[in-house]
């Protein structure tokens, strides 16, 4: 058995100091696979595509975002690429004042993948890719939902995650972690109303807390505590485990050893 540490405040310890931490850049390479070029060959006569390069061996291909449904129509009917297989936004507003949209697309009969890439203003809008695509359906609403990027000629482009009523949009930087004073009440002034704020009190939101006096819900190494039992009870010592348990070989504690490293 691996010595046990207290995991109390795990969720504490601060791993990045700065508020906007940038990962190492992966090496932008050259496309020299031969099935890619033709892509771009086929694709620069439809779109004026900005840079393309291969990273982590897929194509990447940076656009216009007013070029998004003219340049996923030409690589599905053209060449291929029939899955949109994930399509999400990242919030570069602190660093730029722009939101990145990305395509990830998948040409099954090529076994090639390509990520197509476009960037717009926080008020700005994109067009939807739903005609072509009918994943685009659901991610497209959850881009408006956690981001706030509104969705031009969309069937249906509505909150899919939060409440209609909900403010903010949960996954902008700037959005608080443990939620505001709307998020920290929501559910007691849904469900019972504001007037029983002081006697419900607001929702714990801290990741990192562990109530070790909660019996019916905590549970503590080498012994159990009987559920919902006196916190202050003498907890019973287990030696002993699986001993009641078919076909499962008996573990005996007194038997265990303790290793410093593993293999």
């Amino acid at each position: 058995m691996r010595p046990y540490k207290p995991k109390d405040n795990v969720q504490k310890k601060s791993y990045y100091t700065d508020r906007f931490w940038v990962a190492p850049r992966i090496p932008e390479e050259s496309v020299e696979d031969e099935v890619y070029k033709a892509d771009l060959e086929s694709l620069a006569k439809v779109v004026e595509y900005k840079k393309a390069y291969i990273m982590r061996g897929q194509l990447v291909i940076i656009i216009d975002a007013k070029d998004n449904v003219a340049t996923l129509k030409h690589l599905k009917e053209e060449c291929g690429y029939e899955v949109l297989s994930e399509m999400s936004a990242i919030d570069y507003l602190a660093q730029d004042g722009e939101f990145e949209i990305f395509y990830q697309l998948l040409a099954m009969s090529k076994r090639r993948r390509i990520r197509v890439k476009c960037r717009i203003k926080e008020n700005e809008a994109i067009e939807s890719v739903e005609p072509l695509f009918r994943s685009a359906d659901w991610s497209e609403r959850e881009m408006f939902d956690m981001f706030g990027i509104k969705v031009n000629n969309h069937p249906n482009l509505k909150r899919i995650l939060m409440p209609d009523d909900w403010v903010g949009y949960p996954l902008r930087k700037t959005y608080p972690l443990h939620g505001d004073e709307a998020a920290q009440w929501y559910e007691v002034d849904k469900i019972f109303g504001k007037e029983y704020r002081d006697i419900i009190g607001p929702e714990q939101r801290d990741a990192a807390y562990v109530s070790t006096t909660d019996t019916c819900n905590f549970a503590r190494i080498k012994h159990e505590v009987p559920r919902c039992a006196d916190p202050n009870s003498e907890p019973e010592q287990i030696e002993v485990f699986n001993d009641d348990a078919l076909l499962t070989e008996t573990f005996d504690l007194k038997k265990s050893k303790i290793v410093d490293r593993t293999r």
